[in-house]
């Protein structure tokens, strides 16, 4: 497969020119499946010589198309068939849609096939690509099938060499160079491509790489390129350790620095989130990337993600635990990686927090109070076990003697872990000496059994504790588990609040983490608080550049931090979404008069423009012509000027007209009108007959209150909008008809009509159904139409037409015989 970062770069040539070698020099089969020369003279003298098979041809829409017959190159069986343009779409009729598939047969066959391909055309990579030069790209092949090439190379051209090139006339004929040349062949573009496709190359030998170990259970390490692991514990070291691998990793040309947390399965031993989330940053600065996987072995799970990514480099920091620590508690991770790493290099960097004085921790995961609890069950429940295991003493009670007290044991385990434990075994094994074994009232081993007997109580109570430290532990980890899904539920659902989606954030925050004062800083203002507290020490937390999270009350562990840090997220993401809808809200009005004024610019640019010019050219007409023009063409000229400036008056009169409704100063004079005194009007002013309108008028002798002249300039545009949809053998339908104190005008058609999603559209101005027509005026007469309507009292609305169409309803307040006359703005 060769691949090329554009068209140009010398793929079809390359590939002509191994397809020679192949045939000259190692004597293989090779035939020409099918070439695109595109013209270039280079290319069709380098086909010259090597067979070809004839290419099928389709006929569609009265053109001939050549495309690769299949079964020609599978009836001559080759060794190697060469195939060019591999995402090339075929022409209709041919077995397969895409080249690529076609190639799929061949290599089923037996047949070996060498083909070409541009970056552009890789299906991965297709919006990319779109994104860097603005041309989408419908040919595309799935990235698995590219995979399965045996070898790809990349034909590379540097992007002045191409430009060059394509300057020449080498690329595209003359009259398509100039505008190559400065869209998809831009500089720019050529250099992203070109790194596109030198980045996919790279990235698939990696992977192909990764397979093969795979493939071939290779466990070691191969330093094919340097990979360096950071291992981060969430403690201040993590910045030191960070920038010493960005260093290890600069040193070699294409290093790779690779940061990971380990957190165990529980979730009870976790370093600082706000410091995990600042080397993450910090790691995305020096280039690297960031990973956090789960496991409670730390150093296994260190080196399994190491090999994992073949890594050749493991930078960990000194422990930060003393000698006595280490003493108690054995070897800590540093040495342990050293041990399993083999042949990953191991580097271990001291830092500031380096060896600090510490304990070990032999609690466990109970808390004080129980093993306060254990402590005071062993002191009061030996002695009141003593005392009736005296009153019940025989000869034969020495076994359940020594069962009670063992009892004993593990009830005291269970209660207070391991340490109380161990004590109730030690007390209880010296009782049993001194109460019950000869010779009595004296703490005597004279019998080796009696040491193992009392190994055995000690063995049983760390056991017995081990048991019930890891059930605490898990049991904690589970209500941890279920607090924090509790808490994050109800942040989710404050977030839903919208205006108060803060505050409540705000207050759930302060009352979940048992703060004095929790608020939320925006630059100097307070946008939300509560409770009170002491502000001269307190935490801030960043909320992504939003503002500051500021908390007033006691420290938090590093556990509860993590989902405090989860919290702060969401505050953030709250405070982002009202700053952006706030944002949405200013611009809003501004969208809307962008809209209306390129509407308007855009309608103006059409509808005015043809008046202007047939009345400026009757005009021009009847002054050049002079005295030599006959009647008949001067009344023709004066005609087109007389139409064209009516034309005019009225588009200038519809603006005027909407422009008063928008400011409200539209002159009203309501009175009482028959609809038909209207109706009538409009009808000869458009010239329409009972052909074209079939009238059915039941309102009897009531009468609207309504302006008569608004009313008929209604009727005279949904007469018009009625006509231009309704079919021209069917008439349009107006009826009348009063229901109570309300009447209705109805102007029906039988057209396409309109969906219930788009009527509301077709009210607003400047805007004409499906905006597919500049012909027929600015789109303001249904807007004209609702405001006339609904400035004289009444509402207009659009109705489904049943059986098909869009049915107008103007619906006014029947007036009163004695109402007076009315005048109003609107």
């Amino acid at each position: 497969m060769l691949l090329g970062a554009a068209p140009g770069v010398g793929k079809t040539f390359a590939m002509l020119e191994e397809g020679r070698r192949l045939l000259l020099e190692e004597g293989r089969d090779v035939v020409v499946g099918i070439v695109e020369t595109h013209g270039r003279s280079a290319t069709a003298k380098m086909a010259e010589g090597i067979p070809q098979v004839p290419r099928t041809t389709f006929q569609h829409r009265g053109v001939t198309l050549e495309e690769l017959d299949i079964d020609a190159v599978l009836r001559r069986a080759p060794d190697v068939a060469l195939v060019d343009e591999l995402a090339h779409t075929n022409a209709p009729g041919s077995r397969n849609e895409k080249r690529w598939e076609d190639v799929a047969e061949l290599l089923a066959a037996g047949v070996d096939v060498i083909s070409t391909l541009n970056i552009q055309h890789i299906e991965s990579l297709n919006d990319v690509v779109e994104q860097i030069t603005g041309v989408p790209q419908r040919e595309t092949i799935p990235d698995s099938f590219l995979r399965r090439a045996d070898q790809v190379e990349v034909i590379d051209l540097a992007p002045q060499a191409l430009r060059s090139r394509l300057s020449e006339g080498i690329v595209y004929p003359a009259e398509r160079i100039d505008a190559a040349l400065s869209n998809y062949f831009r500089l720019g573009n050529l250099t992203a491509l070109r790194e596109l496709a030198l980045l996919w190359l790279a990235d698939e030998v990696d992977q192909a790489l990764t397979r093969y170990r795979r493939e071939h259970d290779i466990s070691v390490t191969w330093e094919a390129r340097e990979r360096v692991v950071v291992a981060l514990t969430g403690g201040p070291e993590g910045e030191t350790l960070l920038r010493r691998g960005a260093r290890i990793a600069a040193r070699s040309a294409g290093g790779e620095l690779i940061a990971v947390h380990v957190t165990s399965q529980d979730g009870l031993r976790s370093g600082s989130p706000a410091s995990l989330a600042q080397q993450r940053a910090l790691v995305e600065k020096l280039g690297g990337t960031y990973h956090q996987v789960v496991g409670d072995d730390v150093p296994t799970s260190l080196v399994e993600f190491a090999r994992s990514l073949n890594a050749t480099q493991l930078v960990l920091g000194v422990s930060r635990r003393g000698r006595l620590a280490t003493a108690l508690t054995g070897p800590g991770i540093g040495a342990t990686v050293l041990r399993d790493s083999g042949d990953i290099d191991v580097h271990i960097v001291t830092h500031a927090a380096a060896s600090r004085f510490a304990l070990p921790r032999a609690g466990g995961a109970l808390t004080i109070r129980r093993q306060a609890l254990g402590f005071l069950l062993a002191l009061l429940g030996g002695p009141m076990l003593t005392a009736l295991l005296l009153t019940l003493r025989s000869e034969d009670s020495i076994t359940s003697d020594v069962l009670s007290y063992q009892l004993l044991v593990v009830l005291v385990a269970l209660v207070g872990g391991l340490w109380p434990a161990l004590f109730a075994a030690v007390l209880s094994g010296i009782t049993l000496d001194y109460f019950f074994i000869d010779p009595l009232h004296t703490i005597t081993i004279a019998e080796p059994m009696h040491i193992v007997a009392l190994l055995l109580y000690v063995v049983i109570a760390t056991l017995v504790s081990v048991v019930v430290d890891r059930a605490a532990r898990y049991t904690r980890a589970a209500r941890r588990a279920a607090a924090e899904s509790e808490l994050i539920q109800t942040v989710a659902g404050s977030v839903l609040r919208g205006d108060n989606a803060i505050q409540a954030l705000v207050d759930r925050t302060r009352e979940a983490f048992q703060f004095e004062a929790v608020r939320v800083r925006v630059g100097d203002r307070i946008v939300a608080a509560s409770g009170d507290g002491d502000w001269g020490h307190h935490l801030c937390i960043d909320l992504s550049g939003e503002g500051t999270l500021e908390l007033s009350g006691n420290d938090l562990p590093a556990s509860e931090r993590r989902l405090l840090t989860v919290v702060a997220s969401q505050i953030g993401a709250a405070l982002e979404h009202r700053r952006l809808t706030a944002t949405a809200e200013e611009i809003a009005p501004i969208a809307a008069s962008d809209r209306v004024r390129g509407a308007l610019l855009s309608a103006l640019s059409h509808d005015l423009r043809r008046p202007l010019a047939a009345a400026s050219a009757a005009v021009g007409g009847l002054r050049t012509a002079g005295p030599g023009l006959s009647g008949d063409d001067r009344q023709e000229l004066l005609e087109t000027a007389d139409e064209s400036l009516a034309a005019l008056a009225t588009l200038v009169n519809d603006l005027l007209d909407v422009s008063r409704l928008q400011a409200g100063v539209l002159s009203i004079h309501t009175l009482p009108t028959d609809p038909a005194e209207s109706i009538a009007p409009a009808l000869d002013e458009l010239g329409l007959g009972p052909t074209e309108v079939r009238l059915s008028l039941d309102h009897e002798d009531s009468c609207a209150s309504a302006d008569p002249v608004l009313l008929q300039r209604v009727i005279v545009n949904l007469l018009t909008n009625a006509l231009r949809y309704s079919p021209p053998e069917v008439p349009v339908t107006v009826t009348t008809s009063t229901f109570g104190y309300r009447m209705e005008i109805r102007v029906i058609d039988h057209g396409s009509g309109v969906s219930p999603d788009d009527q509301d559209g077709i009210f607003q101005p400047f805007q004409r159904l499906g905006d597919t027509d500049n012909s027929s005026g600015l789109g303001l007469g249904l807007a004209l139409s609702r405001g006339f309507v609904e400035a004289m009292g009444g509402e207009l609305t659009p109705e489904e037409t049943p059986g098909g169409g869009l049915t107008m309803v103007v619906a006014l307040r029947v007036s009163r015989p004695d109402e007076p006359t009315q005048e109003a703005t609107a």
